[in-house]
């Protein structure tokens, strides 16, 4: 009674508090329907074989772990080759019995022996090795070596389940556990009520009287309703001190906390940004509190993982999806995403296509790839690894129909016509299939090397041990990877090697972040390899030089600087093609089109995303394009030293109150223009692997080694600027002259100055 009454009394001052204007801040009680949880499949038991695969080492671990307790024994983690974080990471893991070793004596720090407890090792040497392989860009785990010989006498299955490992519980025993107590059982009691509901053995439970004890012990100093008391009390402390700080909450008809999801200033502010495809995570739960745990994910423009929001569901239903969903559009003032990815879950489904239904929801590859082993492993034998391989190349595919017909030939093949798994993952085929979704906007998150950055985030987010405190940790964990104001500015003048000598690689490095560069650089590098040919005068086949026939089709229109490709690279991922690319240079377009440089990835520095104040001159409009390499060379110098920092920022303040003395230029008399990317061309310096600095203002290359740059740098980009002329000669567009001394018009030589990188 107690316990309502407070969450009654911190209901009441939500809704007193003022916040009852604000939809994002106000807790419904209501009834809700009861409902079922689907059952989750269970994996089936094999003896480990030389070749055997696993999406992950703890896959391993847990079915070697499997086939351990149905012999009688346990295992443990033993010698790794690799370490985590550095270089490729963990390449090989080796389990072994755990009796394998021998008990070594160690000393304590005051030289004393340590007492000689007795030990069950005795040197077994039964053991499975994996090795960490990565084909066909996926990396899986491989066992390479398996010996179940064992020099001791293996436990029966009435013993086996009374080692430590073995002795764990579920959630749902742990629940009734705690139900239990609550009732006033004894410990005794509780086991044998429940050794009754599962119709074992007596002492035949997965855990001891000691566990229950201890689990009794920790529930002592767990209180699930006070912590979701104080869970609701932070948020509204937090709302008091951040009005932009967000929140909802639902209670039930029996006053106990049912949902509840907020989200921070910084993460409405970068999904503003960022927020045009998401990832929505519901795969995790906190098992200490019963509730499922989603977390809304995005991707920056520096490739950098952003938290958008986060969800606690007491139920997995489609009600409790359909809430956060809802509540997640309200923080975003109803800004839908344009895409987003979850786990292939039926019930969020469903409440996707209820409350968005624009967006393009979608699966996430390495959910469904980590079910496989499980899936298939039996049915297929020794063909799971080719079923496998031929599966990713048919995922990978580029047209729809190459698809379908592909897995017709699959299935008979392989002969899994009436597999369940396949005829649903065919059924459901426009939600995960490469095909079906190039033509919406990812950002890169499908990609099974993404999922490891994005566990490894949840991770920080699921190190919060109690609710009175997880909106601070998860404060804490999103900001993390923030990074701080010199960290910003070093990753402005990032230098970048060039790797083509090609203006429209040049062009590319001076707006797009480096991690949108290296992606681009990517597909430039790649696209010499390629043949166009040429079908009509805006439609053009590419394929690799070496192929008779297929290839893309590209459509390329100059006047209105309009390009498309049937792989739809851009449109997957904002980042254009190598085939659009080869088009772009080998019909002589020196710069991308600024539509092709999506300001989603480009740096804030560069990206001109506010168009300049317009000028009367031309004279004036070269000022500001001097003025931006100043700034630049400005920013280049003052990060060297915190000495030079300080400075800069106290001289940049003075100069910034003078500027601010002078009255500001009127609206609608000026008649010129700068708001144009493509049209700018001032490069920071940028380094290429040669150890040479290249600036690129003119369109002219000059090479000027690092000893040299800080006496040249701000003399070359005062004299650039007065020979920024742009030739209006169609197929040239290039900086330094005019259409009176253009190369083009001297006898059609299509040779001359600035055409030299094709």
């Amino acid at each position: 009674m107690e316990t309502m009454s407070r969450l009654t009394n911190v209901v009441k001052e939500t809704s007193e508090s003022g916040m009852d204007s604000c939809p994002d801040d106000i807790g419904t009680v209501e009834e809700v329907p009861e409902d079922t949880i689907l059952s989750r499949q269970t994996s089936v038991n094999l003896v480990p074989f030389i070749g055997q695969r696993f999406v992950s080492q703890d896959a391993a671990y847990e079915f070697y772990c499997s086939f351990a307790k149905q012999c009688g024994f346990s295992i443990r983690r033993h010698r790794t080759r690799g370490k985590d974080g550095v270089g490729r990471g963990i390449t090989r893991r080796d389990f072994t019995c755990h009796r394998g070793g021998y008990p070594q004596i160690k000393a304590s720090d005051d030289g004393k022996l340590q007492r000689n407890r007795k030990s069950s090792r005795c040197g077994c040497q039964a053991y499975m090795r994996i090795v960490k392989r990565a084909d066909f860009d996926v990396p899986e785990w491989r066992i390479t070596g398996f010996s179940n010989i064992h020099n001791h006498e293996l436990l029966k299955s009435n013993e086996v389940q009374l080692l430590p490992a073995y002795c764990t519980m579920s959630a749902d025993e742990k629940s009734r556990i705690c139900m239990y107590a609550k009732a006033g059982m004894s410990v005794r009691q509780m086991l044998r009520l429940m050794e009754l509901e599962k119709g074992v053995k007596l002492g035949c439970l997965p855990f001891t009287e000691i566990d229950v004890r201890n689990l009794l012990q920790s529930f002592r100093n767990v209180n699930r309703d006070n912590d979701a008391i104080d869970l609701l009390e932070m948020c509204k402390y937090k709302k008091d001190n951040d009005p932009n700080f967000k929140y909802n909450f639902h209670i039930d008809a029996n006053k106990r906390l049912e949902q509840i999801a907020w989200s921070y200033a910084s993460s409405i502010q970068s999904y503003e940004a960022f927020g045009d495809s998401i990832i929505f995570d519901t795969t995790h739960r906190l098992d200490a509190y019963d509730m499922i745990l989603g977390i809304w994910i995005g991707v920056d423009n520096h490739g950098t993982n952003c938290f958008f929001g986060c969800v606690l569901l007491r139920d997995e239903n489609m009600e409790s999806f359909s809430w956060a969903l809802k509540t997640f559009l309200e923080f975003m003032d109803g800004k839908a995403p344009e895409t987003i990815l979850t786990d292939q879950n039926m019930w969020l489904k469903e409440a996707i296509s209820v409350e968005m239904p624009r967006t393009k929801h979608a699966f996430c590859i390495w959910h469904i790839i980590a079910k496989f082993s499980d899936w298939f492993s039996v049915p297929l034998g020794s063909q799971y690894d080719k079923w496998k391989a031929e599966f990713l190349r048919l995922y990978g595919l580029q047209s729809v129909e190459d698809f379908e017909v592909g897995w017709r030939d699959m299935v008979d093949a392989y002969g899994v016509h009436g597999n369940k798994h396949i005829i649903s993952l065919f059924a459901l085929r426009t939600f995960w299939a490469l095909p079906y979704l190039r033509c919406y906007f990812f950002a890169g998150m499908t990609s099974t090397f993404q999922s490891e950055s994005i566990n490894a985030y949840i991770q920080r987010v699921l190190s919060a041990q109690s609710l009175d405190n997880f909106v601070e940790q998860v404060a804490a964990a999103v900001e993390f990877k923030e990074p701080g104001p010199r960290q910003k500015m070093q990753r402005k003048v990032h230098k970048i090697s060039l790797k083509t000598g090609s203006p429209i690689e040049s062009h590319a490095a001076t707006v797009l972040t480096p991690y949108a560069f290296s992606k681009l650089q990517e597909e430039l590098v790649l696209a010499p390899q390629y043949a166009s040919l040429m079908v009509d005068e805006t439609y053009f086949i590419v394929r690799i030089h070496t192929d008779m026939d297929g290839g893309c089709k590209v459509i390329w229109i100059p006047h209105d600087e309009f390009i498309s490709c049937s792989c739809c690279l851009f449109e997957f991922s904002g980042i254009l093609c190598r085939h659009v690319l080869r088009v772009l240079s080998t019909n002589n377009c020196f710069h991308i089109p600024d539509r092709y440089l999506p300001v989603r990835w480009r740096d804030v520095s560069t990206s001109l995303t506010k168009p300049f104040q317009t000028f009367t001159s031309e004279e004036h409009a070269e000022k500001v394009q001097l003025l931006q390499s100043i700034v630049s060379t400005l920013l280049t110098e003052s990060i060297e030293t915190e000495e030079r920092l300080d400075v800069a920022c106290d001289q940049v303040g003075e100069v910034l109150t003078r500027i601010k003395e002078f009255p500001r230029a009127g609206h609608g008399c000026n008649d010129i223009g700068y708001n144009s990317p493509s049209d700018s061309l001032i490069l920071p310096e940028v380094e290429d692997s040669d150890g040479f600095v290249h600036g690129f203002a003119d369109g002219n290359c000059h090479e000027i080694t690092l000893g040299k740059m800080k006496e040249r740098r701000l003399r070359d980009g005062m004299n650039t600027f007065r020979k920024r002329r742009r030739c209006s000669v169609p197929c040239c567009g290039q900086y330094g002259h005019d259409a009176t001394d253009c190369p083009m018009m001297e006898g059609g030589d299509l040779n001359g100055d600035g055409l030299g990188f094709l």
